[in-house]
């Protein structure tokens, strides 16, 4: 990194070091900290400098930067504060995405800092105006205008009907009473969340302690509330037909140009394809996208050629008098998924490695200054290995599918499946909100798309006769989730099937028939974290499928190996042993360590090779994402919410939820019942779409799950209240119900009725004296599996 330090402000020596927010104002051209109590305040007149702070769960910090400029802001304000923004993303390492703000027309990624919104003040530092607080005024009559499905634009507009239209929402903030005029072309959702803003104006201008009154627009005066409203503005009368579209416009362009920067000049860049080749690391690029301008600023540039770039930028839209556009700095390796979707074919994501090394080279400048910068701090290390937020006391009923119908399994059947074969599973549990229930689909690598489609078809149908008030998961071998191992406890997968679509298919290609047979040589791999999840999975019997993380067991009939690799744990070796009696009950196996293997081993594997001392990597759980989506004729258009809580799920919308590791398609209860039924589709088209370009397995498990039968490994990502979802109404009769009069979400849920299984006809729901309140492991376990009692029953 080519960054000479010696102009970073030092009163960024210590930024960033942990999560949250921190902000500056610049006071006489100078960075000055804003304190806490002050965050979300900000002033027509000032420039301020932003930093968010997000700790990732691979322990690392995500810095976002942003920099907002009032409306009455100086242009010498504006400048520094954009200057300022590249001295902090030096002092940060140079890997934060930098993002200039303008009032009024503020990113959503901005504003969900400050939920539910941000209302500036009149004043500023070098403007002339005071800085005057609520508490010390007169209670002014205030209209605003507010905008947004699942983020709250909100500006102040001249009390006047002229002010007023049928697409947007206005509030109108008076000394006793609070008024929200929903315009008749907004929709429910804009409406809901404009109430949001009218509870934070009832909380900040009248602690809490006002009427508020929802006026529908076309409403006359025989509503008290409307013609209370409309005696305000002089009477009623009918607004024009024509819409109000001032903060609406934004810039577009049908193709992004592409600008290299040079000594602060911009010059094209010729080519009709926009690829990564293009992009030197020893300069910055301006791409002008329209609404938006990208500074991308190369690794090797010094700190005053990336203030050039983003002087270039401000330039751009001066000349193009483009104000209200955004600019967004990146550096190379630290680049957002929207930038990078701009170039065709832009190479997979690598891990960005934290540039330490250029936090060190400030520090050592500013220590030789005299100044104190302590060491750069590190997210809280994260778990690896989550624990599954389900109960493992409940019932569990397993199908497999045959052709286009359904065997049910007993339950001495039900831990051994076979990777031919395609399988459906109910499990109903007892949950934190009454009884729970989970319905999946598994599909074994070899499984045939007939008998896939069959099962989805079939599991569908068992929602169905629910009421949907199950969770759906669709799951792959090889790609399970956290939650499903446990379910089984000791689950066996086998090789071949037993189907009647598996036995067709490889007889008509004409394939050996490679099904598990008791009497023959097989090879299985033992994993698992502890007696209620472990697994046996068969694996080709050959030495190349050894790994010494983990313990095997060999057989040729009533001969049998156990194998215990040099890296594996005191506990992979019992659970070896527990397998063993699931496997191959009754026989005394001959325990190999490895590098002692009898030669009789060697040769049931056939050859001698290298194996690998690797363990097998799953996906991890990554930091979660929420996309709130529109699904019309096949196509699916999705949009990020920032910094999301249980309140952006609306009952009138489908919304994703991201794990990487797997997927949420969470359902509101007023979704159209033909969209309802796409739920899973969705999904499937959302792994497609890879938003985030992470190259996401088309394998991930995906769940479906509808509002109201939220599961704790679902909720566990918000800060979740099960009485919300237990609400009437809509999402703007919901929330105006809490916001006009106080009322609080119904605590007193009533428990969800024990589903009944449609093979037995008895409650899947074990008796309450069987249950433990244990929502993960309990020692108190009924399914007790083990040792010589692999399979015993409730």
């Amino acid at each position: 990194m080519a960054v000479s330090m010696k102009e970073v402000d030092p009163v960024f020596q210590a930024a960033g070091q942990k999560d949250g927010l921190e902000i500056w104002r610049i006071e006489k051209l100078q960075v000055v900290p804003v304190p806490k109590e002050s965050h979300g305040k900000f002033f027509t007149g000032d420039s301020y400098v932003i930093l968010k702070t997000t700790a990732l769960k691979n322990g690392s910090f995500r810095h976002d930067i942003h920099y907002w400029l009032g409306k009455n802001t100086s242009q010498d304000e504006a400048g520094t504060a954009a200057i300022k923004t590249v001295e902090l993303d030096a002092a940060l390492g140079g890997r934060a995405v930098q993002y200039r703000e303008v009032q009024g027309n503020e990113t959503e990624k901005f504003l969900s800092y400050f939920k539910p919104c941000i209302i500036p003040e009149e004043g500023g530092v070098a403007s002339g105006f005071r800085h005057t607080e609520v508490n010390e005024r007169e209670h002014q009559t205030r209209l605003f205008v507010c905008r947004g499905k699942h983020t709250v634009h909100v500006k102040e507009v001249p009390f006047a009907r002229s002010s007023l239209n049928h697409d947007d929402i206005f509030i109108l903030d008076t000394k006793s009473k609070i008024f929200q005029f929903n315009g008749s072309n907004s929709s429910i959702q804009e409406r809901a969340k404009a109430l949001e803003v009218v509870q934070y104006l009832k909380d900040t201008n009248h602690d809490g302690k006002c009427e508020v009154a929802a006026v529908e627009d076309g409403k006359l005066m025989a509503d008290a509330d409307a013609g209370e409203f409309w005696a305000l503005f002089g009477g009623f009368a009918p607004l024009p037909r024509k819409p109000f579209s001032e903060l609406n416009g934004k810039d577009s362009a049908s193709t992004s140009k592409l600008l290299c920067v040079n000594k602060g000049q911009t010059a094209p860049i010729d080519s009709e394809i926009l690829t990564r080749e293009l992009l030197d690391s020893t300069k910055c690029y301006l791409l002008d996208c329209g609404s938006e301008i990208y500074a991308w600023m190369g690794r090797e540039t010094t700190l005053e050629e990336r203030k050039r770039a983003g002087s270039a930028a401000e330039e751009l839209l001066r000349e193009g008098n483009r104000s209200r556009s955004h600019i967004i700095r990146l550096m190379e390796g630290f680049e957002t998924v929207i930038f990078r979707s701009k170039f065709d074919k832009w190479p997979k994501k690598a891990d960005a490695v934290v540039s330490d090394e250029s936090r060190g080279k400030v520090a050592a400048l500013l220590k030789r200054q005299g100044f104190n910068f302590k060491s750069p701090a590190k997210a809280a290390p994260v778990k690896q290995e989550p624990q599954p937020q389900i109960d493992c006391t409940g019932n569990l009923q397993v199908w497999r599918v045959n052709g286009s119908e359904k065997t049910f399994l007993s339950f001495s059947e039900q831990c051994k499946f076979y990777s031919g074969d395609c399988y459906i599973f109910q499990y109903t549990y007892p949950g934190e909100n009454g009884d729970e229930c989970l319905i999946g689909t598994w599909f074994g690598k070899k499984s045939v798309q007939e008998e896939r489609s069959a099962a989805t078809s079939l599991a569908d149908k068992m929602i169905e006769s629910l009421k949907f008030q199950a969770v759906l998961v669709r799951v792959y071998e090889g790609k399970e989730p956290i939650e499903f191992f446990p379910i089984f406890q000791n689950l066996v997968i086998y090789k071949g099937g037993t189907s009647t679509g598996y036995k067709k298919f490889i007889s008509e290609k004409g394939i050996e028939d490679d099904t598990y047979s008791e009497s023959g040589v097989a090879l299985f791999r033992v994993q698992g974290s502890g007696p209620e999840n472990m697994q046996a999975i068969q694996v080709d019997t050959a030495a190349s499928s050894l790994n010494s993380s983990y313990c095997y067991i060999l057989h040729d009939g009533d001969t049998v190996f156990t194998w215990i690799g040099n890296l594996s744990s005191s506990m992979d070796q019992e659970l070896a042993e527990r397998q063993l009696d699931v496997i191959k009950p009754n026989l005394q196996s001959r325990l190999l360590k490895e590098g002692s293997e009898y030669d009789q081993f060697w040769k049931l594997l056939g050859v001698k090779s290298e194996y690998s001392s690797q363990k097998i990597v799953r996906d991890q759980e990554s930091d979660p994402h929420l996309f709130a989506c529109t699904f019309s004729k096949g196509v699916l258009k999705v949009r990020e919410i920032f910094n999301f809580t249980q309140d952006d799920l609306m009952t009138e919308d489908i919304f994703i939820l991201d794990c990487r590791s797997c997927v949420f398609v969470w359902v509101g209860q007023r979704v159209d019942t033909k969209i309802r039924a796409q739920a899973l589709n969705i999904g499937e088209k959302f792994l497609e779409l890879d938003i985030l370009m992470e190259n996401v397995s088309r394998e991930t498990p995906l769940y479906v799950i509808t509002e109201g039968s939220e599961p704790q490994y679902f909720t566990r990502f918000f800060t979740w209240d099960f009485a919300k979802s237990a609400m009437h109404g809509n999402s703007f009769e919901r929330r105006l119900s809490i916001v006009k009069d106080g009322v609080k979400p119904r605590a007193d849920k009533p428990k969800r009725r024990p589903t009944t299984s449609a093979h037995t006809g008895r409650s899947s729901v074990p008796d309450k004296s069987q249950r433990s309140r244990s929502m993960s492991f309990s020692p108190d376990r009924v399914r007790v599996r083990g040792r010589r009692a692999s399979c015993i029953p409730i």
